[in-house]
């Protein structure tokens, strides 16, 4: 008896698989974004851009109003002597006011109450003819720990002679210096990184300032009166 046997499936005339994907070759499909939410993004964005526009316009009239400084530094017009003598009540002495025929230019002047220190100090800061800078102190209650807060701890390195008197010179070796005056009651300091020269001319201007107020006399305390 003869097994009957079924016939093979003839072969694909394409030769490959078939199946519904797509054909190679065709195109990738490219998502439609739907018109009322490309309006939606749009209107997104140009909000962003009016609200900038709306926030520089808000804030260019304050930047017109304060300029910056110009290139050649801010240099302000200021009184030493007006001010010293508005501060003469409060300090008890006649604070300095070097004139030094405008070589040097006062950048602040200012009465400070010493609620930091415990030292009430006059300061004066000067711009010198060479661009650098010499800050003045003065006061009657000077004391060892304030003089060395003052001059950064700067050892004495000698003196100098300016208007007739002997100034204590300390440098601290790093650039920065100071010359101190204990004379006619009181204490002036001299600091910043100028040349020594500029130090004794602003110096030398400092003492006429003293010797043409009146000395500063310490009246003693009641305990210490007999």
């Amino acid at each position: 008896m003869q097994e009957k046997t079924s016939p093979s499936p003839e072969p694909s005339e394409s030769g490959g698989s078939s199946g519904s994907g797509p054909a190679a070759g065709d195109a990738p499909v490219k998502p439609v974004i739907p018109a009322a939410a490309a309006k939606r993004a749009n209107a997104s964005v140009i909000g962003m851009i009016i609200a900038l526009v709306v926030s520089i316009a808000a804030f260019l009239p304050i930047i017109l109003m304060n300029p910056l400084p110009k290139s050649d530094g801010y240099r302000p017009n200021i009184d030493v002597e007006a001010v010293s003598r508005n501060a003469t009540d409060v300090a008890g002495f006649t604070p300095v006011a070097p004139d030094t025929g405008g070589a040097f230019r006062p950048n602040y002047a200012r009465w400070e109450s010493g609620s930091g220190s415990g030292v009430p100090t006059w300061e004066v800061g000067y711009l010198t003819p060479r661009e650098s800078f010499i800050g003045l102190v003065q006061t009657r209650e000077a004391n060892p720990t304030w003089l060395l807060q003052q001059t950064r701890n700067a050892p004495v390195t000698g003196s100098r002679n300016a208007g007739g008197q002997e100034w204590e010179l300390r440098d601290t070796g790093k650039g920065e210096k100071s010359m101190v005056l204990a004379y006619r009651g009181t204490t002036v300091i001299l600091s910043g990184e100028a040349q020594l020269e500029e130090f004794s001319a602003l110096a030398d201007a400092v003492v006429k300032s003293l010797e043409s107020n009146p000395a500063v006399t310490v009246s003693p305390s009641p305990a210490a009166a007999p």
